[in-house]
């Protein structure tokens, strides 16, 4: 759902760059996952005591965190949520976590590869498609057809030489 970017002011604040649609969504929920990168398995619960939007990215103060050099040791952590927390996805749309593993076809029925991961490139999502080579390609409608999260396939209008 996101990740610390940094230390904010001298309080303990953390900066955040969140992954989500909305900058503000994260801090509609009471308690995170988080996981530091020196401990990037192990998942710790954190309450958020206070946050708010700045431009782009989040600021807030979470619980324990009491100073700028313990902000600061929580640079590069993730944070998540539990997926029961989540609101199921409205028809068409898709949390990128279910996308990966997903096989992806061109139009011709030629296998492309399979997704192994989704980047967020500013003004929409590309697909990490990986098989022989690498590929990148963007999650728009003009492209992908169509999600089959039952057939775990992904159509998409892309040649294999492209």
């Amino acid at each position: 759902m996101g990740q610390v970017v940094g230390a904010y002011g001298v309080k303990g604040w953390v900066k955040i760059r969140p992954f989500t649609e909305e900058v503000g969504a994260l801090l509609e929920h009471p308690a995170w996952q988080v996981a530091t990168q020196r401990e990037p398995g192990q998942w710790r619960r954190v309450r958020p005591i206070e946050g708010h939007e700045h431009g782009n990215t989040l600021v807030a103060q979470l619980e324990g965190v009491a100073d700028r050099d313990q902000a600061a040791r929580l640079k590069g952590a993730r944070i998540a949520l539990s997926r029961s927390e989540l609101p199921a996805p409205r028809e068409g749309e898709f949390y990128w976590d279910d996308l990966i593993g997903l096989a992806v076809v061109n139009l011709d029925g030629i296998l492309l590869g399979e997704v192994r991961g989704v980047l967020d490139a500013g003004a929409h999502a590309v697909l990490r498609v990986e098989a022989e080579r690498e590929r990148l390609i963007p999650f728009v409608a003009a492209i992908v057809r169509d999600v089959d999260m039952a057939g775990r396939t992904i159509r998409a209008d892309w040649q294999p030489d492209y």
